[in-house]
């Protein structure tokens, strides 16, 4: 049986209803209910429409804060993020916290005027391997995020630079946001090239929100590279463009590429509630 036979049985047995938004990345699920309990069937369909569409978008989905965590257990360990203001809801007796993403506080204290590159939690040895951003309040007009496909851009890239960046390594710099909470942690690197660690794709992986810089390489050298892989990321063609409406719910892998969150709707107090998944994997993925 093929892989599309494959993939409309399990539709058909799950009653997901599976439209694939752009040829690279994107996918706009329907036909479940996030608010119920996934069953077996339905999780592990979601889990496999995850790893190929990279990010899936759910509409009409109105989920508390508490229906969105466990949904979140349902594919692994909760992450609390140390910096980002944290939202205390309760699942069956057990305490756990979500993040609230806010524009107009991010603005204020980081003096951030646009988007940024980035993908969740780079800073961190082993990264989150998944997250989940539901709508509390969103502004009218503005405010859409974009995942970008991390091995498109380095399928695009020539062989020849393909080979130069095999074996380099690039730095997560979050200290600035750590301190601030009083968190001592080391600064990381990553490998700029990473093998996703249950597709095999080759990815590029770099977070242009955490002064990013090539170890070993002349600073002049290393921005020009970095801004060629940005420019990579930058093309239409690797992205998908998701318009947020009331009740939207996005779940992505966040090992698969980066997304960019678009500020071009003035001081409207953009919120998100985000939920972080932990890693499986004992060991950072190279």
């Amino acid at each position: 049986m093929s892989a599309v036979a494959v993939e409309r049985a399990a539709e058909f047995a799950t009653n997901l209803i599976v439209k694939q938004l752009e040829p690279t990345i994107g996918a706009e699920i329907s036909g479940v209910d996030l608010r119920q309990p996934l069953d077996p069937a339905q999780r592990d369909h979601i889990k496999a429409l995850l790893l190929r569409h990279r990010v899936l978008f759910f509409r009409d989905q109105p989920i508390s804060g508490e229906q969105q965590l466990a949904l979140a257990r349902q594919f692994g360990k909760i992450y609390e993020h140390p910096t980002t203001r944290q939202i205390e809801h309760r699942v069956k007796s057990d305490s756990a916290q979500s993040h609230r993403i806010s524009a107009t506080i991010t603005r204020q204290e980081y003096k951030i005027t646009s988007g940024t590159w980035h993908s969740d939690t780079s800073w961190l040895v082993r990264p989150t391997w998944g997250a989940i951003l539901r709508t509390v309040d969103i502004p009218p007009l503005g405010g859409d995020t974009i995942w970008a496909n991390g091995h498109a851009v380095y399928q695009n890239l020539s062989e020849e630079l393909k080979e130069k960046i095999e074996n380099l390594y690039v730095v997560h710099d979050f200290q600035s946001a750590l301190k601030r909470v009083g968190l001592e942690y080391p600064i990381v690197a990553h490998r700029l090239v990473r093998t996703h660690p249950e597709t095999g794709e080759r990815i590029v992986w770099v977070n242009f929100s955490q002064n990013p810089s090539i170890i070993g390489w002349d600073r002049a050298e290393s921005a020009a590279l970095l801004e060629e892989i940005r420019a990579g990321y930058s093309k239409p063609e690797v992205q998908v463009r998701f318009k947020w409406t009331p009740n939207s719910v996005a779940f992505w892998d966040n090992r698969a590429g980066l997304h960019y969150a678009v500020v071009n709707y003035g001081e409207y107090p953009r919120e998100l509630e985000r939920v972080l998944i932990e890693d499986f994997d004992a060991l950072p993925h190279y």
